[in-house]
């Protein structure tokens, strides 16, 4: 392993980053767990950042991708293509978007970058709106929009960004107040924004914000902005990357928990749908996904491979119900951790909903963010056989827990107590 560690710092770049002081090689995986080189099996509660969404070797999924290597791999948007149609329909069903189309990409951040060159024509305007501590990809264009500094490495863009609080609930201006409160004050805030600039073409937002620590407004903040944006015809755009196919349990995406004011205009998805295989992409209302006046084609978006796959792999979590079992042992999880929070000084707050959990850390006897003890406890629970990520805002001390969302109750009380003997240990 040192030798492949010695390798990959010679040829790729410095600035991608590794977990852990002796990083991992993972070789294999079957169910909720993997497999290192060296022979050690871990319970997988990160699932390849939230995109192992079903389970590992997943037999349907295997068997779709092998039958369709043995036709055809690869013919682009250039030909028409069954699979691709097949799951752009089942898509566009599942949306809530009326008249909706999809349009196939290869990544969350190309899925973005799709919807801003969408939003942003169809409206004639670069300035877009987007929230504080949020995260959008590692394009151009959406580390433009990137509210997370932490993920941002230059302040060169082609739009005009303008930042809305509301994304975080438990930090920032309006953190002591009440939900009600919360909103109105956010509200007020976005007015006074628009008060102040050309109408922007849209507003950008995760529901649950990923890489910033799986944080979230009260219910029903993006509708009272919905309300307020419908004034101008500023468009929404719902980044459901991370939240979308029933992870957060009580809904199938992400938005419906803001859904009084209608769906968004345009939702952008990836990771989990492919169970791991490359795919992404934007579903809007027809006249907007058509605004395009020149030629537009994606080479790999779409291909046939990745398409059988997240048929295979929708069709699997729909018939048997997994955003269900997200919300019940996601319900679970995130009690039982939450009894175990009420222990230790250094965990403030234990959030998130279904099988997305954020477990924030601080310094113990204040309120400052402690980075070092989150890199502490990813050693410890990988040490104890648990697999997690991290993340957070101006500081990444939160730790994140998404696991596929066929996780058994066993096995997450099995990574509840690695965890818990993780934070002690640290505490």
């Amino acid at each position: 392993m040192n030798d492949l560690y010695s390798r990959h710092r010679q040829v790729l770049p410095d600035w991608l980053a590794l977990y852990y002081d002796e990083p991992i090689e993972i070789t294999h995986g079957e169910g909720r767990h993997v497999w290192d080189s060296a022979g050690n099996k871990y319970l997988d509660f990160f699932g390849g950042i939230l995109t192992t969404m079903t389970a590992h070797a997943l037999p349907e999924v295997t068997k779709a991708v092998s039958e369709q290597a043995g036709r055809i791999i690869h013919s682009s948007t250039l030909y028409l293509n069954r699979p691709m149609v097949d799951l752009a329909e089942r898509i566009a069903q599942l949306s809530g978007i009326p008249d909706a189309r999809v349009f196939f990409t290869t990544s969350g951040t190309e899925a973005n970058d799709t919807a801003l060159l969408l939003a942003t024509t169809h409206r004639r305007s670069n300035t877009v709106l987007a929230m504080r501590n949020s995260y959008h990809g590692r394009s151009f264009s959406t580390v433009g929009i990137t509210g997370n500094r932490g993920w941002s490495p230059t302040s060169l863009s082609p739009l005009q960004t303008l930042y809305v609080h509301g994304g975080v609930r438990t930090r920032g201006p309006y953190a002591e107040l009440d939900d009600r409160a919360f909103i109105d004050a956010c509200v007020a805030d976005l007015k006074d924004i628009l008060g102040h600039t050309r109408p922007p073409a849209a507003l950008i937002a995760e529901p649950i914000q990923g890489v910033g620590g799986f944080t979230s407004p009260p219910d029903g903040l993006y509708a009272a902005f919905r309300e307020v944006l419908d004034e101008q015809g500023v468009l929404w755009i719902a980044d459901e990357v991370q939240t979308g196919w029933g992870r957060t349990g009580e809904h199938f995406w992400g938005w419906q928990a803001h859904a009084r004011s209608g769906p968004p205009d345009i939702v952008t998805f990836a990771k989990g749908v492919g169970n791991g295989s490359s795919i992404g992409g934007v579903i809007a209302r027809a006249e907007i996904m058509n605004c395009l006046d020149a030629n537009s084609i994606s080479t790999f978006g779409g291909t046939q491979l990745t398409m059988a796959a997240g048929l295979a792999n929708l069709t699997y979590l729909l018939e048997h119900d997994l955003q269900g079992n997200a919300r019940r042992v996601g319900g679970l999880l995130i009690e039982r951790l939450r009894a175990v929070a009420a222990q230790l000084p250094g965990v403030r707050e234990v959030r998130g909903r279904g099988l997305m959990i954020g477990v924030e850390l601080v310094r113990p006897g204040t309120d400052e963010a402690d980075p070092r003890a989150a890199a502490a406890v990813l050693e410890a629970a990988r040490e104890g056989g648990l697999l997690i990520g991290k993340g957070g805002g101006h500081n990444t001390s939160a730790l994140r827990i998404a696991p596929p969302l066929s996780l058994t109750v066993a096995e997450a009380e099995e990574g509840a107590a690695i965890l818990e003997r993780a934070l002690r240990s640290t505490y």
